[in-house]
C-alpha cells in the first residue's frame, strides 16, 4: 500500500542528508570539519602523465644462464664428469662430453627428480631445451620458460613500480599490467613527470666491490666510470660483490655534520653486517666502490672496521639527488631494465576542458530532461526532477566516501545514470495512466502502478547492471571508471525512485485522493 511509518520517513530523510553532505565535501578546499575525503580526478581530468613501460628482459636470461653454466660446471665436476668446452653464446649453453656420460647428462636435465633441482633450486627442466648431437649438447630456455621468466620479471617489477611511485606520494596512481612484458602507469595530476621517468628507468642494482688494479683477480676485473664524471674518470673495480642492495633494510638521506654534505645512510640486515664487517676489517687501506647500475657513485677508502651494520653513502648529492637514492634503495632493484616505449603528457588546462564540457554536457541533457518531464507529468514531473537532483548527490556521495576516480566516461556513466531514473519514473507514471482508467480509487491505482512496474524496472537494471559488473572487471582504465559510476547508478537509481519519489507521490496524493486526473 501507499504508507510509509514515520521510522521509514525519518530513514530516508537521514540516508538522503548524510549522502548529501557527503557529495557537498567536494566543493570545499578544507573539509576537515565534516569529512576529509573527495572525488579524485582521472588522468583525463586533471592532467598528469601517462607511460607505457616494456621490460628488457634479455638481461635476466642472460644472468639465469650465466648462474645455470657455472652450476652445471660444479655439479658435474662433483659427479666425476668432464664438461669439455663450456660456453654461453646467444642466450644458449653448449658444451660437449665423452660417449660414456651422454645418457647420464641427458636423464639429468630430462627428469625433474633429478638431484640437480636441490642443488640449483632455479633449474626446471621443462623450462629447457636440450638438443644433443654426436655427443655434443645446447641448452636453452623453452618457449614455456621464457614466458615464465617474463612473467616472473613483470611480477617484480611491477611491485617495485608501485612501491617507487607510492613513496613519492602520488594520488591514486593506475599501475596495470599489459601482456606479459609490459606495465601500464597512469599518474594524475603529476607536476613533474622527468623525476618519475627518471625513478622508473633506473635498475637501482647496487653492488660494494673492491678498487682492484690487479689484472689476475681471481674474480676478474672491470673498468667502471663514475656517475657524475664528465672527463670519463675509471676506476678497475673486482667483479667480486662484497655486499648488494639485497641486504639493505633502509636507506635515508641527511645532512653530515662533519662535512655539511648531504649523504645517503643506509642500515643493512643480519647478514649484511656480518659480510660488511668481514670485508671492512680485511680490507683496511683499500677503496670500496659503490656501483649503482655499473657506475661508481663513490669509492671511499676504508679507515676502520665497519661492524654496526650501518653506513653512508656520499657523492655530492643534492637533497633531492639524495631523497631519489635512497627511495629506489627502499623500493629495491628492478629484476630488469624499464624503458619507455610511449609517453603521453595530458596538461592540466586540457583537463579542466574536459571537466567544462563534461559538466556542460550534463547541464544540458539534466535541463531538456527536466523540462520534458515537467512538461509531460506536471507535479509529478517537479517530484520526478527534486528526485533526480537527490540521485545525482547520492551517486556523487557514495563515489565520495570511496574516494573514487572520476573520469571523463566516468562522467558519461553519471550522464547515462540520469536517463535510466528518467526512464523508471516514466514507466511509473505510465503504468499508472492505465490503473485509473479501471480504478477510480486514486490510492489503489497509484500503489498498483508502482508494484506492476516494479518487474520490468528490475529487469532493466539489473542487466545493465550485469554489463557494469562485466565491464568493470574485464575493461581497464576508462572502461572501469564508466562501469563503476554506471553500476553505482543503478542503486542509487533504484533507491530514489522507489523511496523518495514514492515517499513524495504518497504526500501528494493522500492530500488530494479524490481529486480526478491527478496525472
Amino acid at each position: 500500500m501507499l504508507y510509509f511509518s514515520k521510522l521509514r520517513i525519518i530513514f530516508i530523510s537521514l540516508i538522503s542528508l548524510l549522502f548529501i553532505l557527503f557529495a557537498s565535501s567536494n566543493l570545499f578546499k578544507d573539509n576537515s570539519f565534516f569529512i576529509n575525503k573527495k572525488i579524485n580526478l582521472g588522468l583525463d581530468l586533471q592532467g598528469g602523465s601517462y607511460l607505457l613501460l616494456e621490460i628488457d628482459n634479455t638481461p635476466v636470461i642472460e644472468q639465469k644462464l650465466q648462474n645455470l653454466s657455472i652450476n652445471i660446471r660444479n655439479y658435474f665436476k662433483e659427479k666425476n664428469i668432464r664438461i669439455n668446452n663450456l660456453r654461453l653464446l646467444n642466450q644458449k649453453i653448449s658444451f660437449s662430453v665423452n660417449e660414456q656420460f651422454k645418457q647420464i647428462i641427458l636423464d639429468t636435465f630430462t627428469d625433474e627428480e633429478s638431484d640437480l633441482n636441490p642443488y640449483y633450486p632455479r633449474f626446471k627442466s621443462h623450462q629447457l631445451d636440450i638438443v644433443e648431437e654426436n655427443n655434443f649438447f645446447i641448452v636453452n630456455y623453452s618457449k614455456q620458460g621464457i614466458i615464465e621468466i617474463k612473467t616472473s620479471s613483470q611480477d617484480q617489477a611491477l611491485e617495485i613500480v608501485r612501491r617507487r611511485i607510492d613513496e613519492i606520494g602520488t594520488n591514486e596512481p593506475n599501475i596495470l599490467k599489459r601482456g606479459n612484458d609490459r606495465i601500464l602507469v597512469e599518474l594524475p595530476g603529476l607536476d613533474d613527470p622527468m623525476r618519475i621517468k627518471s625513478l622508473l628507468g633506473k635498475t637501482a642494482n647496487l653492488t660494494f666491490r673492491f678498487v682492484s688494479n690487479n689484472k689476475e683477480d681471481s674474480f676478474g676485473v672491470e673498468n667502471l666510470k663514475y656517475e657524475d664524471s664528465d672527463d670519463g674518470d675509471e676506476e678497475s673495480v673486482s667483479k667480486r660483490i662484497i655486499l648488494s642492495g639485497d641486504n639493505l633494510l633502509d636507506a635515508q638521506p641527511r645532512m653530515d655534520a662533519e662535512t655539511n654534505e648531504t649523504v645517503v645512510s643506509f642500515t643493512l640486515d643480519r647478514v649484511g653486517a656480518k659480510r660488511f664487517g668481514k670485508a671492512t676489517s680485511t680490507g683496511i687501506g683499500k677503496q670500496l666502490a659503490i656501483v649503482l647500475d655499473g657506475k661508481i657513485i663513490s669509492a671511499p677508502v676504508i679507515r676502520d672496521i665497519i661492524a654496526s651494520g650501518s653506513g653512508q653513502i656520499s657523492g655530492g648529492f643534492t637533497f633531492q639527488s639524495a631523497t631519489d637514492l635512497a627511495l629506489l634503495l627502499r623500493s629495491g632493484a628492478l629484476p630488469a631494465p624499464l624503458n619507455i616505449i610511449e609517453e603521453r603528457t595530458v596538461g592540466p588546462d586540457l583537463g579542466q576542458d574536459s571537466i567544462n564540457a563534461g559538466i556542460i554536457a550534463l547541464i544540458i541533457g539534466f535541463m531538456l530532461v527536466i523540462i520534458f518531464i515537467f512538461i509531460k507529468y506536471k507535479i509529478f514531473g517537479l517530484i520526478t526532477n527534486i528526485t533526480l537532483v537527490i540521485n545525482l548527490f547520492l551517486l556523487i556521495g557514495i563515489l565520495t566516501i570511496f574516494e573514487a576516480t572520476l573520469t571523463l566516461p566516468g562522467i558519461a556513466g553519471i550522464i547515462l545514470t540520469v536517463g535510466m531514473a528518467v526512464d523508471a519514473n516514466v514507466l511509473i507514471f505510465e503504468r499508472i495512466k492505465e490503473e485509473l482508467k479501471n480504478e477510480k480509487n486514486n490510492l489503489i491505482a497509484f500503489d498498483s502502478g508502482y508494484t506492476k512496474s516494479r518487474t520490468a524496472i528490475l529487469d532493466a537494471n539489473i542487466t545493465t547492471l550485469l554489463a557494469a559488473i562485466i565491464l568493470f572487471f574485464m575493461g581497464s582504465g576508462p572502461i572501469k571508471g564508466f562501469s563503476l559510476t554506471l553500476g553505482v547508478g543503478i542503486f542509487t537509481t533504484l533507491f530514489s525512485v522507489y523511496f523518495i519519489a514514492r515517499l513524495l507521490t504518497v504526500l501528494y496524493v493522500s492530500k488530494n485522493k479524490e481529486k480526478e486526473g491527478l496525472i
